[in-house]
């Protein structure tokens, strides 16, 4: 049976954060699978995170996703809510424990070169170096120049590290508050790396929660498919300030909850 409180005329209305509880709720009670398909539906973007992270290492995207979606399955299946802690803290060590057993089963490990290995010491060196020089946080392009290797190179070194933030730590976005500058390392500390908050606390994904649909994508085009804004506007058919104005509302979210949380 059509659960109608979460469908107008065919289409399914925006959740509130009660609105999940409830869907939890009922499913615990029901066992309905229209309702696991929209709780499903809801939380696809935890997958999707967690696919990136172990992406380009050997085994297609597209494959890791599928395993990261029958985690988030059995995550749904065996949640509890009324044990108080937030689905995405209970999801995301369920989602990488099956993405893991999916490298063991193929026999692949999950282990980085040893030449990325040994960039990865240089890229943190420099950055130590050129901060001083500058005396601001070294962008990719003043790390490669320094290294005397490509830009991609280094991108590889710092993603494999868990080093890597997708942007200049500088780029900074206009605040709504106290006509104050914020950028990326105010949100999330210069060594901190998205993808390593995600499997080591439940920051990111607490945050991404609060967001609505259209946030959640422009975050993740943004922050993990590295896309423009023009192309996220494009996509989105939105204009390029709409993609500019949401950005810098969620950004200034994350800081506020990262100061909430004792992050920065």
């Amino acid at each position: 049976m059509k659960n109608e409180n979460y469908y107008d005329k065919g289409k399914k209305k925006e959740l509130t954060k009660d609105d999940i509880k409830t869907l939890f709720r009922q499913y615990k009670e029901s066992n309905n699978k229209e309702i696991r398909d929209i709780l499903i539906e809801e939380h696809l973007y935890i997958a999707e995170i967690l696919s990136k992270k172990y992406s380009n290492r050997g085994i297609d995207y597209d494959d890791i996703y599928q395993v990261a979606c029958i985690g988030l399955i059995y995550a749904i299946d065996r949640y509890d809510i009324d044990k108080g802690y937030e689905f995405s803290s209970f999801a995301t060590p369920t989602i990488i424990g099956e993405i893991k057993k999916y490298f063991r089963d193929k026999g692949w490990t999950i282990r980085v070169p040893r030449r990325i290995q040994e960039l990865s010491k240089k890229i943190n060196n420099s950055k130590v170096y050129l901060s001083q020089t500058l005396q601001r946080s070294p962008t990719v392009e003043d790390i490669a120049e320094y290294l005397k290797c490509t830009e991609e190179e280094v991108l590889e070194a710092m993603e494999a590290s868990k080093v890597y933030t997708p942007q200049s730590l500088d780029v900074t976005f206009d605040s709504n508050n106290d006509d104050k500058d914020i950028n990326l390392a105010d949100l999330i500390g210069e060594e901190d790396y998205y993808f390593s908050k995600v499997e080591n606390s439940d920051f990111l994904m607490k945050t991404m929660e609060t967001l609505n649909d259209v946030e959640k994508q422009i975050l993740i085009e943004r922050y993990f498919n590295k896309k423009t804004q023009v192309s996220i506007a494009k996509k989105l058919d939105i204009s390029q300030m709409t993609v500019s104005r949401v950005e810098k509302k969620v950004l200034e979210k994350l800081r506020r909850e990262a100061q909430n949380n004792m992050i920065i």
